[in-house]
């Protein structure tokens, strides 16, 4: 499978991985609180991802280290904690179409910090994108009015983290092998994640006797496995593919699947959220036919 068919395939299964993740999110709160949540999530994969990938991490020179930390924290750990709270108020599918938000800030950010160049044809495509996502928000808003709208600042924040985060794997942690990458990043984590569910009580024999609490392990032990470990590999992957703002793409198909997730779980939906859905395809369309025109060229 040549690159290009490549990075196709894994922008659409990490659409699918991430856009699952919001619902198992939802569901984990039921009987964990935000922080532990997080910490869970983080644990999970720490460990899961050390067993698979420790030989990895002698691939990351001294000096990368720290733009793995900083990768670890802004790209994981604080960016789920933000989603997790922010699902206490407001629904999951609408927390996702918040997140994709994420191209156009990975755009914003590449070209104010990162040296990266404008094309026009590119930022067309996200801002197309954004008006879809724009147009979901206000189905949502309308379908769900007593809902706090006040939380929906917590994902915009969490992804201009991710935006940035894209923009660092590309231009310092490039070099370094997909599973290297969150291997290490998540090691790093570990210990904060300990210290968290230590501190919440979360070790409480009389706490993870409580069946709700078990089955939100069930839930968080998925979306680690799936929704951040197999999830964060495959993107780790298609940033060394492509770039920063077509990897950060995903974020305008995630609202498409997180939305079926929501109705299967009874969360309201209507036809111009599917409308607006059609829009967000279009603008990933458009952001990535700038680069086909540009090999078509040079061939």
């Amino acid at each position: 499978m040549n690159a290009n068919t490549l990075k196709w395939v894994f922008l659409f299964s990490l659409a699918l991985l991430w856009g699952s993740s919001f619902i198992l999110i939802k569901k984990g709160l039921v009987g964990l609180s935000p922080l532990q949540l997080t910490a869970l999530r983080v644990l999970i994969t720490g460990v899961f991802l050390g067993l698979i990938g420790f030989n990895k991490i002698k691939q990351i020179q001294k000096w990368q280290w720290k733009w793995i930390a900083i990768s670890g924290f802004i790209g994981t750990m604080l960016p789920t904690l933000l989603f997790s709270y922010a699902e206490t108020e407001i629904d999951s599918a609408i927390a996702s179409i918040l997140n994709s938000t994420v191209p156009l800030l990975a755009l914003v950010t590449g070209i104010l910090f990162f040296s990266n160049q404008f094309i026009r044809k590119q930022f067309i495509g996200v801002v197309i994108g954004l008006l879809g996502s724009v147009l979901l928000i206000l189905a949502g808003a309308s379908l769900n009015p007593n809902q706090n709208y006040w939380f929906a600042v917590l994902p915009v924040i969490a992804s201009l983290m991710y935006a940035f985060n894209a923009n660092i794997l590309k231009s310092y942690l490039e070099k370094i092998s997909a599973l290297g990458i969150a291997t290490g990043s998540f090691l790093i984590l570990i210990p904060f994640a300990l210290g968290i569910l230590a501190f919440t009580g979360f070790f409480n024999t009389e706490f993870l006797a409580q069946e709700a609490v078990q089955t939100s392990l069930l839930y968080v032990t998925v979306l680690a496995l799936f929704g951040t470990a197999l999830a964060k590999i495959i993107f780790n992957r298609l940033i060394q593919l492509s770039n920063a703002v077509f990897s950060t793409s995903v974020t305008y198909l995630i609202p498409v699947v997180a939305l079926f997730w929501g109705f299967l779980d009874g969360e309201q939906f209507n036809l111009l959220q599917l409308a607006a859905g059609g829009v967000i395809l279009l603008g990933v369309y458009i952001s990535n036919r700038k680069k086909k025109q540009k090999k078509a060229q040079a061939a």
